[in-house]
């Protein structure tokens, strides 16, 4: 990983990981927040890349600013657009109904089996997938766990990806770098080989691999060291600080290029 002041490309689009990349213990800061406001206000059209709820981003597409948002692991994309909403999902109704009989099996099997595991908080709004928190609002586990959680997911012919704070599991061959490449090429005409010249990504952990691996303008926030023996295609670049003062940092090195 090369330091951030490496970074002298120009780009268009900032596709971004929320939690510990944009946040900090949770939170948002003003720091961050304006980071987007000043990208967007520069023409760079950020587009949150996310493990979270349909709910989160159904909010999220509606008043931050950004060109659209990319939720569940790439489960389905939402762009609010001339005072309308647009949902793209990658299964049907019917298939995630069908998904969703599955995973609450899931959810029990992991439960039992996985104590101090629990389901994630925002569960209740997520349309497409499972989240099991292993230290988001329960005592951290221990990285065996954790994995004991993937493998579960897995014996089932689930797809699973670690955050910073859940196991993720869905039914599905999508992924967020899949519904990216969807939504860049729907609503931006973006092709999947010019987005990795025109777009840039900034992520924190596992789940953002295989963004990591496609974007050569690729960022990750200094906590991605608590991942790197996990993460076999690393960031190109890092920042120097944590979370989203580090987010910060690489809105910074972009707009420096605008």
């Amino acid at each position: 990983m090369k330091p951030i002041s490496a970074f002298t490309n120009s780009v268009q689009f900032l596709l971004t990981d929320i939690d510990d990349t944009l946040t900090d213990e949770g939170l948002l800061g003003t720091e961050a927040y304006e980071a987007m406001w000043a990208l967007h206000n520069a023409g760079i059209k950020v587009i949150p890349v996310t493990g979270r709820p349909a709910g989160w981003c159904e909010m999220i597409a509606r008043v931050w600013p950004v060109s659209g948002i990319i939720g569940e692991n790439g489960g389905f994309y939402f762009r609010y657009h001339g005072k309308k909403m647009q949902r793209h999902f990658f299964f049907d109704e019917q298939t995630q109904k069908q998904n969703r009989e599955k995973l609450n099996q899931l959810e029990k099997e992991i439960l039992q089996k996985v104590p101090g595991c629990d389901l994630a908080s925002d569960q209740f709004c997520r349309l497409m997938d499972l989240a099991i928190d292993f230290c988001e609002d329960v005592p951290a586990l221990p990285k065996s766990e954790v994995q004991k959680i993937v493998d579960i997911f897995k014996s089932h012919g689930a797809q699973a990806k670690v955050s910073s704070i859940h196991v993720n599991g869905w039914f599905g061959s999508y992924d967020k770098l899949s519904m990216s490449l969807k939504f860049l090429a729907n609503e931006f005409g973006v092709s999947a080989d010019e987005a990795k010249k025109v777009c840039a990504f900034s992520g924190d952990s596992p789940n953002d691999e295989p963004m990591f691996q496609y974007f050569q303008n690729s960022f990750a926030v200094a906590n991605i060291q608590n991942f790197v023996d996990q993460i076999k295609h690393q960031p190109t670049y890092v920042a120097n600080q944590r979370g989203g003062i580090g987010f910060t940092e690489i809105a910074s090195a972009i707009l420096k290029y605008k």
